[in-house]
C-alpha cells in the first residue's frame, strides 16, 4: 500500500504523460474554502430547515414559494460562496493549465471559485450564482446585483429579503439565478461539451464528490482514456474502478502536487 506522497507523485507522473487532463470535480473541493457540501454530516442536507433542502432548491418550489427560496438560497448558497476564496485545489488546477497539462475543469459546482482562481475553461453542469436574468426581457444581473436587488425589495412575510426584480425602466421581471434546480435538465450545449472533453481525455481526475447525483455524475462511466485518478474523503462507485486513488481532502492531494 503506497503512502500518500508516493500516490502524489504517481498523480503527478501521471499528469506529466497526458496531453489530455481533465478534472471533474463536486462540492469537495470548495469545502477546504469555507463553504458547506450537501450530503455529509454537517452539510446542507442534514440541517433542519422548514422545508427539506432538497425541495426548496427545486423548480416547483421556485415558483410556488419564490420568497422562501430567495431566503435560503441567500443565507445558504450565494452568501457564503461570495465570501469565499479559492484554495490550493483550485489554485493547483490553474497551474496545470497554465503549464498546458489541463484541458478542462468539468465542475458541479455553483461557486465560480474555479474562475475566480483563474481557470480559463470551466464547464458549470449546474450553473453559477455569478448569472441571472429576467424572465421578462433577458437583463443579465450578477451575484452582488441580485443581493443588491433582494435588498430593494424587502418581504414583509419573511421579514427578510424578498424577491429580486428587474430594475430596467418599465419593467418588473423576476430575476432567475442561471443554476440547474432539481426538476431542470442540465444546459445542452455544456454537458454536449462535458461529454466531449471526457470521452477525449487521457488522464481523468475526479476530486471532491461522491458521484451519486445525476446526470453529472453518470458522465464518469464515459471516461476510457489511460488513467482513472480519484480523490475524494468518502467511498464512490468509480473507487474500484481508479488507477490512483485518494481518501483524503482534495485540497491536501493537489496542494501537494503544486509542491
Amino acid at each position: 500500500m503506497m503512502n500518500l506522497e508516493e500516490r502524489i507523485a504517481l498523480l503527478h507522473s501521471a499528469v506529466l504523460a497526458g496531453s489530455r487532463v481533465v478534472f471533474f470535480g463536486g462540492a469537495g473541493v470548495s469545502t477546504q474554502s469555507g463553504i458547506p457540501d450537501f450530503r455529509s454530516r454537517d452539510g446542507l442536507y442534514n440541517q433542519h430547515y422548514a422545508y427539506p433542502p432538497e425541495d426548496m432548491l427545486s423548480r416547483t418550489f421556485f415558483y410556488q414559494h419564490t420568497e422562501e427560496f430567495f431566503e435560503f438560497y441567500r443565507e445558504k448558497v450565494v452568501l457564503p460562496a461570495l465570501a469565499a476564496k479559492p484554495n490550493a485545489a483550485h489554485q493547483a488546477l490553474v497551474r496545470l493549465e497554465d503549464e498546458g497539462h489541463l484541458r478542462a475543469v468539468i465542475t458541479q459546482n455553483i461557486d465560480g471559485l474555479h474562475q475566480a482562481a483563474g481557470s480559463r475553461k470551466v464547464l458549470e453542469l449546474h450553473g453559477s450564482i455569478q448569472r441571472n436574468y429576467c424572465e421578462q426581457c433577458g437583463a443579465f444581473y450578477d451575484a452582488e446585483q441580485v443581493l443588491a436587488l433582494l435588498a430593494v425589495n424587502p418581504s414583509v412575510a419573511t421579514g427578510g429579503g424578498g424577491v429580486p426584480r428587474c430594475s430596467r425602466l418599465g419593467c418588473t421581471g423576476l430575476v432567475k439565478p442561471d443554476v440547474v434546480l432539481y426538476e431542470e435538465p442540465l444546459n445542452s450545449e455544456v454537458l454536449d461539451e462535458a461529454v466531449r472533453e471526457i470521452s477525449e481525455a487521457e488522464v481523468l481526475i475526479v476530486g471532491g464528490t461522491s458521484l451519486v447525483v445525476n446526470p453529472a455524475a453518470s458522465l464518469v462511466g464515459l471516461f476510457r482514456g489511460n488513467t482513472l485518478v480519484v480523490i475524494n474523503k468518502s467511498d464512490t462507485w468509480s473507487d474500484a474502478s481508479a488507477d490512483i486513488l485518494f481518501h483524503e481532502d482534495i485540497a491536501t492531494v493537489l496542494g501537494g502536487f503544486l509542491g
